[in-house]
């Protein structure tokens, strides 16, 4: 339809140029005051029947673009959204009962329309999905987490993640996106699970070199935290990754990519972020003090390109924060940190104010089918007096990282994954928790439709040091199916 309506366009400018040619030739020649002979009467004889031509083409080019007028208003109603939409009618068999016999007829049944989802308001852009997560586990349940002795989980069917979420985008430089999440807890027993909020924010984008974000979403620590779960290779995160990283927060950051317009082809060389936040975790209404928390994380991508014809590239990262909380804050909010008496591990809930300071390291790096990634964290938690009030706590030093490696067997369909992990919570002797991981990850379309498969092994120095406690190895097999639409 483009070049048909080029054509057109090219051809009436040719037709404009030769009727000025044209008429310019017979004012000269009536002007000139001479009598023709008969050559002149010959070229004036041609000259009218060239705008006699003229005059016939430029009647055809007007139809021609009326048809194509026509044939445009045509397909914007096609391509535009149903606003409104028709009931075909259909036939139904319907049976009635008058008390001595049985009628059957055909009775018209006017057709459902179709579902279709626009914009309310002036949004360019305005997209719906989501993504749902299911887990088979067995043997000694979540014990990578923590999870054994007095905090042991039994063998379970599990709804680990279903979402449902709205991005949209406008014309002035703003993006948003809601999430919900019906897998969280229902906030009245951990074992029951409810829908609740994940992801709510606008961002402002006019300049990416430094956008503004305003809302809920996950603070800036921690590569692995930051990777979507939908895309990790393992099905779970790591014990470190949930213990120290600071999981969701409501609060505002600045954030961008610094060479996205004065080197476009290297604008991935180098993001950074800065934020501050509650730091009372996600969807908490107020603030336990008047202090905020600080996070800043540093991205930088020194190489992109190919090594022995691979794709390849290598990303470096860190991050620090720092926090000052009240008594009775959780600080170890998507898995656990505190170490109870049989060397099991819950969420922390600080008995007293303190001052805490983090920060992490880590690597990615990607050679065609295979993948090396890295991480060390490690966080003080420091006691603090308020109003005379001693912390109640010693100080205490968590960290602890993982190192994981993956290769597709098949290309983009079959891939392997083996992690080991460590976690030292710092709060007693012998209190490290080991595990090792190897997985199998099947694509059937990509991270839309994917099958995922865990063994874990894990095992606990605190146990291994207090054998009255009972096992200190452990075993668990995860498998996931997992759908994002």
């Amino acid at each position: 339809m483009a070049k048909h309506s080029a054509s057109q366009g090219n051809k009436m400018k040719n037709y404009v140029i030769a009727s000025a040619t044209l008429v310019g030739l017979m004012l000269i020649i009536s002007r000139s005051g001479q009598a023709a002979d008969p050559d002149e009467s010959a070229r004036l004889k041609k000259l009218e029947e060239a705008v006699q031509a003229l005059q016939k083409d430029n009647a055809q080019l007007k139809q021609d673009n009326a048809q194509l007028k026509h044939e445009v208003s045509d397909l914007k109603k096609q391509n535009a959204p149903a606003v409104a939409v028709s009931r075909e009618v259909s036939a139904k068999k319907q049976v009635t009962y008058d008390g001595k016999t049985y009628v059957e007829k055909n009775v018209a049944v006017p057709e459902k329309p179709p579902i279709y989802v626009v914009p309310r308001g002036p949004e360019i852009k305005l997209t719906l999905g989501g993504s749902i997560q299911m887990n088979f586990e067995d043997g000694d349940v979540s014990a990578f987490e923590g999870s054994f002795g007095l905090n042991r989980k039994t063998d379970r069917f599990r709804i680990r993640r279903a979402k449902i979420n709205l991005i949209g985008e406008f014309a002035e430089d703003f993006d948003f996106k809601i999430e919900g999440n019906f897998g969280l807890s229902d906030g009245i027993s951990s074992n029951r699970t409810a829908f609740a909020g994940n992801d709510i924010f606008v961002n402002w984008h006019r300049f990416p070199e430094a956008q503004i974000k305003v809302g809920q979403w996950k603070a800036p620590f921690g590569l692995e935290l930051l990777t979507p779960d939908e895309s990790l290779f393992t099905i779970e995160r790591s014990l470190p990754t949930g213990a120290i990283t600071p999981e969701r927060q409501i609060g505002a950051q600045l954030w961008g990519e610094p060479f996205t317009n004065v080197w476009p082809e290297e604008k991935d060389l180098l993001t950074y972020y800065v934020g501050i936040f509650n730091g009372n975790g996600r969807n908490a209404t107020i603030n336990d003090n008047n202090n905020f928390m600080t996070v800043g994380r540093l991205e930088v991508m020194p190489f992109k390109g190919k090594i022995f014809g691979q794709a390849s590239s290598l990303k470096l990262g860190g991050n620090v924060l720092n926090s000052r909380d009240d008594k009775g804050t959780n600080i170890s909010q998507t898995l656990n940190l505190l170490v109870n008496q049989d060397g099991s591990l819950t969420p922390y809930i600080l008995p007293g104010a303190d001052e805490r300071t983090a920060w992490g390291v880590d690597a990615w790096l990607t050679v065609g089918p295979f993948d090396l990634i890295g991480e060390y964290l490690a966080e003080d938690v420091d006691g603090r007096t308020v109003a005379g009030h001693a912390p109640g706590f010693a100080n205490f030093d968590p960290s602890g990282g993982y190192v994981q490696g993956s290769y597709f067997i098949i290309p983009k369909k079959l891939q392997a994954v083996v992690k080991w992990e460590t976690l030292e919570p710092d709060q007693v002797n012998d209190d490290s928790i080991q595990s090792i991981t190897g997985g199998l990850n099947y694509y059937i379309h990509g991270d839309s439709l994917k099958l995922m498969l865990n063994y874990i092994h894990t095992w606990s120095d605190f146990r291994e040091a207090h054998p009255q406690f009972g096992d200190d190895q452990f075993d668990e097999v995860i498998g996931r199916l997992q759908v994002v639409f």
